[in-house]
């Protein structure tokens, strides 16, 4: 009974922060505008092989664009970004 609340607790915090980094990263605001407001966030790109620093497609890509050409899970690099603006 303990293990299934905190495993609850657990998913509510992930799930908050997931909403937080949705909220943060607007659907519609490119990977060059990410990377101007918060230079912190190139690492992140960088880190998963997206040479978006440069690339004249990150004036056009989106983060949920860019997961998908990626092959990457949104919400994950949503939470990553939202962890690099954040430090």
């Amino acid at each position: 009974m303990n293990r299934r609340i905190v495993l609850s607790e657990d998913r509510k915090r992930t799930d908050a922060v997931a909403v937080a980094a949705m909220d943060l990263f607007s659907d519609d605001m490119t990977v060059d505008e990410v990377m101007r407001r918060w230079p912190s966030t190139i690492r992140v790109f960088l880190r998963h092989g997206m040479l978006c620093v440069g690339c004249p497609i990150a004036s056009f890509h989106t983060i949920p664009d860019a997961a998908r050409e990626h092959g990457l899970d949104e919400v994950e690099l949503r939470r990553e970004l939202e962890s690099a603006v954040s430090s």
